[in-house]
């Protein structure tokens, strides 16, 4: 359990950030920029659960909790450590990847087949969770940017690419089960 009883702290005043195993960093690395999108791809979720009811809001509820399993596997450098830490880091499971493909599958069997591109919007939850899975794609692109340099745990970034594929069918299952899509028309206003 954590415990925060002052929320200020001064140590990043001078533009540098403590990692999950103490490390100090600067605030631009690329570790702090993938988990700091990871956090603002929760903040997009919980504008989208604004708009949810029932099973979505139930799975999107889910999602922020898996979120901030992600930050903090990313923001814990040191993979090949855990074994030896006093306290075992908290690492996205396969089974939390898995979850995401099952719950996908669902969704997409009721869903009319795509005929065109589709653009964002129509609801305001399908909006909404289109805007989810553009940020969900850069906190991706972020994470492997950042694996091509130190380690990062492969189920991390497989969370991500299937995260934005879920955004994507959710919406669609938001527009009526796509019924409601807004369909992208090439060249229509030239």
């Amino acid at each position: 359990m954590v415990v925060l009883n002052k929320i200020y702290t001064r140590t990043g005043d001078k533009g540098e950030t403590a990692l999950g195993n103490g490390e100090r960093v600067t605030k631009h690395s690329a570790r702090v920029n993938a988990y700091g999108t990871v956090d603002e791809t929760n903040a997009t979720v919980g504008l989208a659960r604004l708009q949810a009811e029932g099973e979505m809001a139930e799975r999107l509820a889910r999602i922020q909790n898996d979120l901030f399993d992600l930050g903090a596997d990313l923001c814990r450098p040191d993979m090949e450590k855990d074994a030896e830490a006093e306290y075992p880091p908290l690492r996205v499971a396969d089974s939390q990847v898995e979850r995401l493909e099952s719950e996908i599958d669902a969704m997409n069997k009721a869903l009319t087949p795509l005929r065109s591109f589709i653009l964002p919007g129509g609801s305001a939850l399908a909006a909404h969770l289109h805007l989810c899975r553009t940020v969900s794609r850069r906190a991706e692109r972020l994470a492997v940017e950042l694996s091509a340099v130190e380690a990062v745990n492969p189920a991390a970034v497989k969370y991500l690419n299937r995260l934005s594929d879920w955004f994507f069918v959710a919406g669609r299952v938001a527009n009526g089960n796509g019924a409601d899509d807004v369909l992208w028309v090439p060249g229509a206003n030239r």
